[in-house]
C-alpha cells in the first residue's frame, strides 16, 4: 500500500516535473507532458478540453494536426456545454465525476476538473484515477491550475489554440478585437469584472476593457460608428489612447477628451465613437464615470431590481461638437453590480420585431444572480438567451461589461465563491519527521 507521504511525494513531482517540461514547450507538447508527469501522482489518464470562444462546447486538444485537436484514441473530439459532466464542471467551478451512461452511473476514478486561470475559465481536464479522496482531489485541481497557467501563458502564440477554439471564419475587425481585448472574467478580494463580446466572429465597433491600480478599478465601453473593419479601427484607437492616457495619470474627462484628438487627427469629424470611462474607488465604494453620447450605466442592487444611472452625457468622441464632459459619482453598496452595455443587447430582435429590452436584460441577471450562479456563467447564459432571443444572429455588435464590488473588506475566498473558484488547500510541509529527514539527505 502506498503511504500517505509516498503520495505527497508523488503529487509535488507531478508538479515540478511539469513545472520544468513547460518553460520551454511549445503547446502541441502540453496533452503528452501532462500525462507523462502525472503518472507520478497516480493519474493514468489526464486528456485537456478548451472551451470555443463563445463557450458552448469543449474540445480536446490533443497536439495533433494543424488545430491541435485532431481525433486519437477515439475519445471524443468535442462535448458540449450543457448537459454533461464536463460542462458541469466548467460552468460551476469544481470536480465533478464523470457520467457517460446518464443520471446515477458513474465511471470509477474519471473525474472532471476546471481549468481556470483566476477567474478566467479556460476549459476541463478529464483525470482518471485509482484513489478516491482528499489527497487526490488536492492533486486534481493543482494539476489544473498549472495546466491552466501554462495554456494561458501559451495560447498568444499558437495559431493552433486560436484554430481549437474557434467555430468559425473570424472578419479583421473581430480578430483585432480579440487580440487587444481583456480576458473575459476578473477577480481579486474587491471585485469581480466579466465581459462579453457577440457577434464573436464578425464583431466590427464595440470594445471593452478593465484595470487596475492601487485601490482604483478602471472599466470602459466602446461602440464605434458603423459595422465594418473601419469601426473596429476606431474602436481600436479609442482603446488604445484611453490606455496610453491612462498610463499617463489622466482623469476620466481628460482621457475622452484625448480620445476624441486622436479620432479627429485620423479621422477629420468622420468617424466617432460613444463610450463611458469610469473609476471605481475600492476602498470606498465610490463609482465615478464619464458619458460620452452612451446608453448609461445600470446599478443592480441585490435582489430588488435595478436604476439606471442619470449623468448628463457630452457629444460622442470624434464628433467635436464641443459639450462639455461631466464627471459624475455614486456611492456603491457591497454587492452592487455595475452593468455597461451597447444597444446590440437591449435592441435585439425576433423575427416579429419585439425587443429583448432593458427589463428583460435586467431581470436575468437578477433571477441567475439569486441562483447562486457566479458572476462569469451568469454572464455566460445572458449572453445565450439574447442570441436565441435573435435566433442566434444579431445585426449589431452587443457587448456586457458587469462588475460587482464586493466591499472593502471582502476576503479571497469569499470573491473565489463569487467568482465560481473551488482552491485546494497549500501544499503544506511534510508532518512525518522520518520522511522529512530523508528528503533533506
Amino acid at each position: 500500500m502506498v503511504s500517505d507521504a509516498d503520495r505527497d511525494a508523488g503529487g509535488r513531482r507531478m508538479l515540478a516535473g511539469l513545472l520544468a517540461a513547460s518553460h520551454l514547450m511549445p503547446l502541441e507538447l502540453l496533452p503528452a507532458r501532462t500525462a507523462e508527469h502525472a503518472q507520478a501522482a497516480g493519474f493514468s489518464q489526464v486528456l485537456i478540453y478548451l472551451g470555443d470562444l463563445q463557450c458552448r462546447v469543449l474540445r480536446l486538444l490533443t497536439g495533433k494536426g494543424p488545430d491541435a485537436g485532431q481525433e486519437t484514441g477515439g475519445e471524443d473530439a468535442e462535448l458540449k456545454m450543457e448537459g454533461t459532466p464536463a460542462g458541469r464542471a466548467y460552468q460551476l467551478g469544481h470536480v465533478v465525476p464523470d457520467d457517460p451512461a446518464g443520471p446515477g452511473r458513474t465511471v470509477a476514478g474519471r473525474w472532471w476538473v476546471p481549468l481556470l486561470n483566476g477567474a478566467e475559465r479556460l476549459g476541463v481536464l478529464r483525470i482518471t484515477t485509482e484513489t478516491d479522496d482528499e489527497r487526490s482531489r488536492e492533486d486534481m485541481s493543482r494539476l489544473a491550475s498549472l495546466v491552466a497557467l501554462i495554456v494561458h501563458s501559451k495560447h498568444s502564440s499558437s495559431d493552433s489554440f486560436a484554430r481549437l477554439t474557434r467555430s468559425g471564419p473570424m472578419n479583421i475587425a473581430a480578430e483585432m478585437q480579440w487580440h487587444l481585448m481583456q480576458p473575459h472574467s476578473y477577480a481579486d478580494g474587491r471585485v469581480v469584472i466579466s465581459a462579453s463580446m457577440e457577434p464573436a466572429y464578425q464583431t466590427s465597433g464595440d470594445a471593452f476593457d478593465y484595470s487596475t491600480a492601487g485601490d482604483v478599478v478602471h472599466l470602459a465601453i466602446f461602440d464605434a460608428m458603423g459595422h465594418d473593419t473601419a469601426a473596429g479601427l476606431s474602436a481600436n484607437l479609442a482603446m488604445a489612447t484611453c490606455r496610453n492616457t491612462r498610463r499617463q495619470g489622466a482623469g476620466l474627462v481628460e482621457i475622452t477628451e484625448r480620445i476624441e484628438e486622436a479620432l479627429i487627427e485620423q479621422y477629420g469629424q468622420q468617424r466617432y465613437v460613444t463610450g463611458i470611462q469610469a473609476d471605481l474607488d475600492t476602498s470606498t465604494g465610490v463609482l465615478s464615470w464619464v458619458n460620452r453620447g452612451h446608453h448609461p450605466p445600470i446599478l443592480i442592487r441585490g435582489n430588488r431590481g435595478h436604476t439606471v444611472l442619470s449623468c448628463r452625457p457630452a457629444h460622442p468622441m470624434g464628433t467635436g461638437l464641443g459639450l462639455k464632459a461631466a464627471v459624475c459619482r455614486e456611492q456603491l453598496e457591497p454587492g452592487d453590480r455595475i452593468v455597461l452595455y451597447t444597444d446590440g443587447i437591449t435592441e435585439a430582435r425576433t423575427a416579429g420585431g419585439a425587443e429583448f429590452g432593458l427589463e428583460r436584460f435586467t431581470d436575468f441577471i437578477l433571477r441567475h444572480h439569486a441562483d447562486g450562479l457566479s458572476v462569469p456563467e451568469t454572464l455566460r447564459r445572458l449572453t445565450r438567451a439574447v442570441l436565441d432571443h435573435h435566433d442566434g444572429r444579431l445585426h449589431d455588435d452587443a457587448t456586457i461589461l458587469l462588475c460587482e464590488w464586493l466591499g472593502p473588506a471582502e476576503s479571497t475566498a469569499q470573491a473565489a465563491d463569487r467568482v465560481g473558484i473551488h482552491t485546494p488547500r497549500p501544499l503544506q510541509p511534510d508532518s512525518n519527521p522520518e520522511h522529512a529527514r530523508g528528503r533533506a539527505r
